[in-house]
């Protein structure tokens, strides 16, 4: 008699196996086949403190202008969705109210909707009064920094509207002890914690929020082991663009790091990210497109 224990799952259970490449997402009416391409994340800073440089309310003087400008230039360039944001997360940002957050980042949400009405636009906020307004405003994604511990109000808002969200590492110091896997233990709790406040799985997307909690190295073990975060089976983000890291290991400032940028583009493509978050378009959409065509084959037909 074989007394191999057996056991089957309990009604309504997942299987616990994560599938790989993850359902496709309609963000925006846009609808996003992971596993077939990259996929390419424009960002417009509405903030005067951008560690990359760019923030608007620094160096213009309509600021609603100068994103909607922006946002058709990432667009032209083949920018597939656009990411506002009214609060720095630089280090040593000032936090700003929710209100003058809002004043910055919904009017130029609006603005950006009417002027590209087919692209999908995701707000950059921990605050769920200010991705509310977003949302009213025309936005269809939420880019959680804090990956739910910031304030549980954001969560219901998403299960509330059917909102995808997505859920970026972040800790507080920078101490861990297996860097790879506590990111990915800390990034499967925030998962299970936006399950239960209603979101579908199949609406979360993960960020292993390279530069927020970590130090240089941390980032650096993050990238090397990138492909460990498929084990979530969760759409991967990946935003490296311009960041300090990319500054310590070839001495530049921000306005100089797109090189080390397209590089950890192409890495985390071969890694299989599904989103690549970036500043600087156009160079990046080359560089992931030419990466998808050595690492996903299928997505081109190269004998035309």
């Amino acid at each position: 008699m074989d007394e191999t224990p057996s056991v089957s799952l309990p009604p309504d259970a997942e299987s616990g196996i994560p599938q790989r490449p993850p359902q496709a997402l309609e963000i925006g009416g846009r609808l996003f086949a992971w596993g077939t391409r990259t996929y390419v994340m424009g960002i417009i800073n509405v903030t005067p403190d951008s560690f990359s440089g760019d923030g608007l309310l620094a160096a213009h003087s309509d600021p609603v202008s100068a994103a909607v400008a922006q946002a058709t230039q990432m667009a032209a360039e083949g920018a597939d969705l656009l990411d506002i944001g009214g609060q720095s997360t630089r280090p040593g940002h000032r936090d700003v109210s929710a209100e003058e957050e809002l004043t910055r980042a919904v009017p130029v949400v609006a603005a950006v909707r009417a002027a590209l009405p087919e692209m999908p636009l995701s707000i950059d906020t921990t605050s769920a009064r200010v991705a509310a307004a977003a949302l009213d405003a025309g936005a269809d994604l939420i880019n959680d920094v804090w990956g739910t511990a910031a304030e549980p109000g954001l969560l219901s808002l998403a299960a509330e509207r059917g909102t995808p969200v997505v859920l970026m590492h972040n800790r507080a110091e920078a101490g861990y002890t297996n860097v790879v896997a506590e990111v990915i233990a800390d990034l499967q709790r925030a998962l299970d914690t936006a399950a239960r406040a209603g979101i579908a799985r199949e609406r979360l997307i993960v960020d292993p929020g390279i530069g927020f909690g970590k130090t240089a190295e941390h980032n650096v073990a993050l990238l090397h082991d990138l492909a460990a975060l498929q084990i979530l089976g969760r759409p991967i983000l990946l935003g490296t663009s311009r960041k300090s890291t990319i500054g310590k290991v070839l001495d530049l400032p921000a306005d100089q790091r797109v090189e080390g940028t397209l590089a950890t583009t192409a890495l985390g493509v071969a890694a299989g990210v599904d989103i690549v978050r970036v500043h600087d378009v156009q160079p990046n959409v080359r560089a992931a497109r030419m990466a998808d065509a050595v690492m996903r084959p299928g997505w081109r037909d190269l004998t035309k």
